[in-house]
């Protein structure tokens, strides 16, 4: 199922993440620590597999599809923030 966040909000979350996050979300979900990295909007090695994110430029820095919200669910138990709402576009 597809899910939709603002690159906004998605930028907070990940700002928002105490240090080594990142590395605890790879191992998890056994994936690169660049894979997550991406995830986020980073550009790391043009060798890591795909993200599952797409920018759709527009307001409050455009609209991410995710194809997978798998990192984001890790994240958003990281910060505390279970009530948080994504949207579906099944």
């Amino acid at each position: 199922m597809n899910k939709t966040v603002s690159f906004n909000e998605l930028r907070r979350i990940k700002d928002n993440l105490p240090q080594g996050s990142m590395q605890k979300i790879a191992e998890e979900l056994n994936i690169s620590v660049d894979a997550v990295r991406n995830y986020f909007g980073g550009k790391h090695s043009v060798d890591v597999e795909g993200c599952g994110i797409h920018i759709e430029p527009g307001p409050d820095g455009g609209v991410v599809m995710l194809d997978d919200s798998a990192i984001l669910e890790k994240a958003l138990i990281i910060l505390g923030e279970t009530n948080f709402k994504v949207s579906s576009i099944d």
